[in-house]
């Protein structure tokens, strides 16, 4: 028998907010994250602008050896950790190992690369620190998440690209419905504005090059000339909705649908049939046995690219038809930038907070209506109304598209 699932925790760190309430409660205020690059000297770039986390010291956090964990790492254990706070799950030795991790990231510890071959080049080969793999290989966020809160489950890491922290989702999703696991926490983690990975978005024309911070993350605007780059981790606990009813625990919202499909196209550009996303979406709606009819909202991937939004747009209108018209879309990605591999994840909360707290958050900064994006992408402020089903999509380079729909719970 397949098991319901539930969120009944959340822990986030972002451009808009070092914790949940901060950023549900930025996110409703349309603040914008974006600001000039402090993590380096830019004056080489033609990068002006990303979406940094502000105020971060892993000290107090209390995250133990910060100086051994790259900045993803240090970011993912302080999400987990507020996740594990705010759910109330407590692990113990009978549900530990029925207590997983899926927590991934599109890059992992770049920081840590460059930092520790800028070291190589300069000081030779034994003043490479021992504590380089370890930072850096993307799989530890799921290891020190897994140690520091004792889970002795799945512990696992997806990985990608932009379409990580939906996947995460997805896999833990699946986990438990099926009954491998009674909870699992899940997520993507990501710090990659440094030089080096500015350095090889910007060579690919990916980036935006406004130093316009209210004109520079504008998706399905006309004059959208590509995505900021932002940072930061989502780790959400998933649980069965037998497990959270035994502990009387605070559900937040309900999952009840995951798709994945590749384009099998091109290594970085979407295909413009948007068949790959039409079928994620798609096999979204049908594990969650629902009409297309009743999908509310959808919090696009809608990164401000030129390609993206357009074919995300006629992706969603083939496969919802005239119901397109009904549906309100936004990209939480006009205030947070494009946090990589996680953002389906901070996506993700913000859908499961819309539906609790019944919001259907903006797209900030919509000045230029382009014609061939012609859906209603809520530019007008925060509307406050009920949603039943909201729908998060993630599109990745390599081809990946990843859904997962939410659904508002109802005992």
């Amino acid at each position: 028998m397949k098991k319901r699932v539930v969120i009944t925790g959340a822990g986030v760190i972002s451009p808009v907010g070092n914790n949940v309430l901060d950023f549900i409660s930025n996110i409703k205020g349309c603040v914008n994250g974006i600001g000039e690059i402090s993590a380096f000297d830019n004056s080489l770039y033609k990068t002006k602008l990303a979406a940094e986390v502000k105020n971060f010291d892993p000290k107090e956090f209390n995250i133990e050896g910060s100086r051994k964990k790259d900045r993803f790492l240090q970011f993912a254990l302080v999400a987990a950790k507020e996740a594990s706070k705010n759910s109330a799950y407590i692990i113990t030795e009978e549900n530990s190992f029925r207590t997983g991790v899926v927590v991934g990231s599109g890059i992992g510890g770049i920081i840590s690369i460059e930092e520790e071959h800028k070291k190589y080049l300069s000081k030779g080969p034994k003043r490479v620190s021992s504590h380089f793999i370890p930072k850096s290989i993307i799989n530890m966020a799921a290891g020190h998440v897994s140690i520091e809160l004792g889970t002795r489950g799945v512990c696992i890491s997806d990985v990608s690209a932009c379409a990580t922290g939906t996947d995460c989702i997805g896999h833990a999703y699946r986990l438990i419905k099926d009954g491998y696991q009674d909870a699992v926490f899940a997520g993507g983690c990501e710090a990659s504005i440094c030089e080096l990975a500015v350095s090889g978005f910007e060579a690919m024309s990916a980036l935006s090059f406004s130093d316009d911070i209210n004109r520079a993350s504008i998706p399905f605007d006309k004059e959208r000339n590509g995505f900021v780059m932002g940072e930061g981790a989502a780790i959400l606990l998933l649980e069965s909705l037998d497990s959270a009813i035994k502990r009387d625990a605070n559900i937040i919202c309900e999952i009840v649908g995951y798709g994945q499909a590749s384009d099998a196209y091109h290594i970085t550009a979407p295909n413009p049939d948007g068949k790959g996303v039409i079928q994620s979406m798609k096999d979204s709606i049908k594990e969650a046995e629902i009409d297309i009819t009743e999908v509310d909202y959808i919090n696009a991937h809608g990164t401000s690219t030129p390609l993206n939004d357009e074919i995300e747009t006629n992706a969603i209108k083939k496969l919802f038809k005239n119901h397109s018209e009904n549906i309100a879309v936004s990209s939480s990605k006009s205030m947070t930038g494009h946090m990589l591999g996680a953002a389906g994840s901070a996506e993700a909360v913000v859908c499961a907070y819309a539906l609790k707290e019944e919001f259907i958050p903006s797209t900030i900064n919509y000045k230029c209506k382009d014609e061939s994006c012609d859906l209603d992408y809520v530019t007008d402020g925060t509307r406050y109304e009920e949603i039943e089903y909201a729908m998060s999509n993630s599109l990745g380079f390599g081809g990946h598209n990843s859904t997962i729909l939410l659904k508002r719970y109802n005992k």
